[in-house]
């Protein structure tokens, strides 16, 4: 977007910027694998301005260059305080390769679009490069990056297990999850004089330590087997993550220690939930919304287009999936902001130049999770379950939609919003309650949901139709997905509307088979679904899906579970996703004669 602008309503990026402040040196530099963007959807923004908020002279450096003389590492020199890396908002491996190991051809996060602006690894890179060239300066590592790789994990690149990242990236100090909270902790100990080593008692973060000086310590501690341990032994590993899950969703965690080498890594337990009012201070921040001015003579950055109108109402997830990397990070617990801070975000958005009408989200995690937690709270101080609502819903969860219905009446009325699409994905188990009929609140926040914010398409993720596959994903039965759709077919026609429900699906999970994926293709046939929204799973590090995946075991049952793993098995599962393409025809009707399931050929194909 070209406009008039004060280049000081961003945090500098150059030597320039800086001058232009009357800066003479900076008290933390952050390096991104991500384009600023100064967007509260931008996690090196959102750090950056909770920074300059506690009074510090701050600095980003978004995409260094790491293939040349390395002077976008140099350009600014030596922090007074620390560099805090971060991969950016995806994981840098993620970004750059598809499930099947292709190299992408392109960074939703960078200009145009354009892959290479990033290493691979980048959080490791870009330490070991800081740490060359100013070894006496602390490095703090944050963001998803780091977070899932705080302790022994599965590298699906390699296909090995990997120490924790503090090992291979030799940075100071890692903050998990969200970190506004604990980076303000470490500002203030680091004002009164203390240095990064002495920082070992500051809840979400992580360090190591030499091995020796452990008995020192008094802590209230788990110990857990050690990455050598791990590596010779997959029930071990797959052991740890079982306590690894358990204590992440906590209210009152134990600390993690686990040896590797020489050193212990030491997980210090998260910080309590965010209250409303230190979640809308975050909100508050004066973003710009906008990329950096650098980026305005250059192609837009898709990742920014998209989330440009869009508005957070609430972080964590009780959902507690699998595969779903958003509970090992932001948590199950939910944080929402009040009703008036998001609508004080509406307008922000309303009044930029290019707003024409359209909020393209009013969502988190998932969209429906907005103020509800526990009834009380004393029972959830108990609590270590992953998810509140499988295999039910807690009886103890607040699950009324009233306060989220509420709020999206809020918005309709500003004159400005034409319409508020809820792009997040709903989780519709909620509706039903464990009832047979959907209570009031729930069917008054779908029929508000398919009448005003809907821009004719709803996304929801029943993953998998078979009841075995979806009770290791942590999922409801797909039958609760025929309830939905039958419900949702009832409104349309009763408000004369024409709008289409589009399902997700994952093939190649654990515990997937030929067989069900048939079965699959029989179901949504029946429901008359032609899918499009489809994916392969993705082994990503800290999830409970990617345990059972490298170790062949569930950790929770001990019971033994076969992947796909080869590129040629995970085609033949996709391949269901399309029956009713003429192409794979002939390769479904070969695989399920040859598995002795010729009566699923009928199912799929007729006679």
């Amino acid at each position: 977007m070209k406009s008039t602008f004060d280049i000081k309503n961003w945090l500098p990026t150059t030597k320039k910027e800086i001058e232009m402040r009357g800066w003479q040196q900076l008290d933390v530099i952050l390096f991104s694998g991500d384009a600023y963007v100064d967007h509260p959807s931008f996690g090196a923004a959102v750090i950056g301005r909770v920074l300059e908020n506690l009074g510090l002279r701050v600095a980003i450096v978004p995409q260094p260059n790491w293939q040349d003389d390395l002077r976008d590492f140099k350009k600014l020199g030596a922090p007074a305080m620390f560099f805090g890396v971060t991969s950016g908002n995806m994981d840098s491996m993620i970004n750059h390769y598809t499930v099947n190991l292709r190299k992408r051809s392109d960074d939703a996060y960078s200009p145009a679009g354009k892959a290479g602006f990033r290493p691979d690894r980048a959080v490791t890179i870009y330490c070991n490069i800081l740490k060359q060239l100013f070894p006496e300066t602390p490095i703090v590592i944050g963001g998803i990056e780091a977070s899932l790789r705080r302790l022994t994990h599965y590298d699906y690149w390699d296909d090995v297990l990997k120490p924790s990242i503090l090992i291979e990236s030799k940075a100071d100090l890692l903050v998990y999850g969200m970190g506004e909270k604990p980076l303000e902790e470490i500002v203030a100990q680091l004002k009164s004089g203390k240095q990064i080593s002495e920082l070992q008692n500051i809840p979400q973060t992580a360090f190591s330590i030499n091995q020796h000086l452990e008995k020192h310590r008094d802590w209230n501690e788990h110990k857990l087997f050690s990455f050598d341990d791990c590596k010779k032994d997959k029930i071990k590993f797959a052991q740890n993550f079982k306590i690894i899950e358990q204590e992440s969703n906590k209210l009152h965690a134990q600390r993690l220690i686990e040896k590797t080498g020489d050193k212990l890594i030491v997980v210090n337990s998260p910080y309590p939930p965010m209250t409303e009012i230190e979640i809308d201070k975050i909100y508050d921040l004066p973003f710009t919304r906008l990329p950096h001015p650098k980026y305005h003579d250059r192609d837009a950055i898709p990742a920014y287009e998209m989330i440009r109108h869009s508005i957070n109402i609430h972080r964590g997830c009780f959902g507690g999936c699998s595969f779903c990397t958003i509970s090992a990070h932001q948590g199950k617990f939910v944080s929402s902001r009040s009703a008036k801070s998001v609508l004080s975000e509406v307008e922000k958005v309303t009044a930029m130049p290019d707003f024409k009408g359209h909020i393209t989200d009013l969502g988190g995690p998932s969209a429906n999770m907005y103020k509800m937690q526990g009834r009380d709270l004393s029972i959830c101080e108990t609590c270590k379950k992953p998810s509140c609502i499988f295999p039910i819903i807690c009886k103890n969860l607040e699950t009324n939609h009233t306060p989220l219905t509420n709020l999206y009446a809020e918005v309709r009325k500003n004159p400005k919003v034409k319409l508020a699409s809820i792009g997040s994905g709903i989780r519709y188990d909620m509706f039903f309650d464990n009832t047979p009929n959907v209570a009031p609140d729930k069917l008054q926040y779908f029929k508000d949901l398919i009448k005003h914010h809907v821009s004719g398409r709803l996304k929801v993720a029943p993953e998998h139709t078979d009841e075995t596959v979806l009770k290791l994903m942590r999922k409801p039965s797909f039958a609760l997905f025929k309830k939905l759709n039958s419900l949702f077919e009832q409104l349309n026609l009763r408000e004369n509307l024409n709008q289409q429900l589009i399902p997700y699906f994952i093939s190649s999970h654990p515990g997937s088979t030929i067989e069900g994926m048939a079965e699959l293709a029989v179901e949504t046939k029946r429901m008359h679904f032609k899918l499009e929204q489809v994916q392969d799973f993705y082994p990503t590090p800290l999830t409970l899906s990617s345990i059972i995946y490298y170790t062949g075991i569930n950790p929770n049952t001990n019971e033994k579970i076969a992947s796909p793993k080869t590129k040629e098995s995970k085609l033949s599962q996709r391949m269901f996703f399309f029956w009713y393409q003429k192409e794979y025809r002939q390769q479904i009707v070969h695989l399920l004669e040859k598995i002795g399931k010729k009566e699923l050929v009928t199912k799929i194909f007729g006679k």
